[in-house]
């Protein structure tokens, strides 16, 4: 028999524990999920406590792990309310965080079971919230509730739990559907498939099959270095709007002119704007120097903001907008929220902020030589 390792999972809400009422709508139910992952023997053998010579609490449950790994007593705090994650907001997150911080030093590992629809803005966010992290913190959900005969459910917690307790990933992650991602680089691409969630440009972290293979080229190294620090004052004054044919100039100064510091702008191919909207370029230059921080990310689901091929996208490097490389538009919005909340920063500092690649959210440039 092995150590016992111990994992917090932080129930925050989504599909995976919804029920169905008698409209035969899928609702949040609260107190049902505990019971309901009890009640599966590969989730949950109570005989191990006996072993272990432990007396479980209420929300602990032992997950028989085998196959040479520990055992993980894992516990279970569900919030009230439960969320739909159509109605998560950055307290929510803020919420999240100190949760993690609060019990960082008495757990190996951290699972977050979460909505899918925005579950990428929120590992995105967390990733920078969560500075220093030498521990994994696994955020999972599913297509279908746990509750239902067939579902995707049961595995995406297992392996959630199975990575966070035993393996070394000192990073934010996504785990869904066998593949365990970066936060920060993860979109839902898929609104009825398990396979829901997509890394578009960058590898996967650890591929789940028969045996779990980390892929530890691309897992960020745990620096002892640096100290575990939470932030939770973002800002909030930030935006994202998709550049299309039919906008117009009054669209975006509607935008621009709402108080926001900071704008992720989606634009078509490699960066590229309507050049020939001077109307439009004014606008976004006239922000830029009111010191609106703008950063430019592609609408396509691979590709990269860099260099610019066209005339169309030189114009933005030139009026000052960010080119943003490959990040997705979710860690955009908050790396945005990040670093406008970071203290006594010039505008311009902030500029090189937006650039650096603070939490593995970009792939920056290697120059030939």
């Amino acid at each position: 028999m092995g150590n016992l390792k111990k994992v917090l999972v932080l129930y925050v809400g989504g599909t995976i524990g919804m029920k169905r009422n008698e409209q035969g709508v899928l609702i949040p139910v609260p107190n049902a999920f505990l019971i309901e992952v009890k009640y599966h023997s590969e989730m949950h053998d109570p005989t191990l406590a006996a072993r272990y010579n432990i007396k479980l609490k209420e929300n602990e449950l032992i997950l028989p792990t085998r196959y040479g790994l520990d055992d993980l007593l894992y516990q279970i705090v569900e919030y009230d309310p439960l969320l739909d994650s159509s109605n998560m907001t950055p307290r929510d997150w803020d919420r999240i965080a100190k949760n993690i911080e609060s019990q960082y030093h008495s757990f190996d590992g951290f699972v977050v079971l979460h909505g899918t629809d925005t579950l990428a803005y929120t590992s995105s966010a967390l990733s920078f919230m969560l500075e220093g992290l030498q521990k994994p913190v696994i955020l999972t959900g599913s297509q279908i509730p746990i509750f239902e005969t067939r579902s995707d459910a049961k595995n995406n917690i297992i392996s959630s739990l199975i990575i966070a307790g035993c393996y070394k990933v000192p990073e934010v992650c996504v785990l869904f559907a066998n593949k365990l991602y970066r936060g920060n680089r993860v979109t839902k691409f898929k609104a009825m498939d398990l396979d829901a969630f997509d890394s578009p440009n960058y590898h996967s972290l650890a591929d789940v099959g028969v045996g779990i293979e980390l892929n530890q080229n691309y897992i960020r190294k745990i620096d002892n270095r640096v100290t575990f620090k939470v932030h939770t004052d973002l800002d909030v004054k930030v935006a994202k709007i998709a550049v299309f044919p039919t906008l117009s100039y009054d669209m975006l100064k509607s935008i621009l002119d709402s108080s926001i510091r900071g704008l992720v702008l989606e634009t078509y191919g490699t960066g590229n704007l309507p050049s020939q909207r001077t109307d439009l370029i004014g606008l976004l230059k006239k922000a830029v120097d009111k010191e609106i921080l703008i950063i430019n990310v592609t609408q396509c689901s691979r590709g990269m903001v860099g260099d610019a091929l066209y005339e169309t996208g030189k114009i933005a490097d030139e009026i000052g907008i960010i080119a943003g490389e490959d990040i997705t538009g979710e860690a955009a919005l908050a790396k945005l929220s990040y670093v406008l909340a970071i203290p006594k920063m010039t505008y311009q500092q902030r500029v090189e902020k937006m650039k650096a690649n603070l939490r593995g959210e970009i792939t920056i440039p290697t120059m030939a030589v």
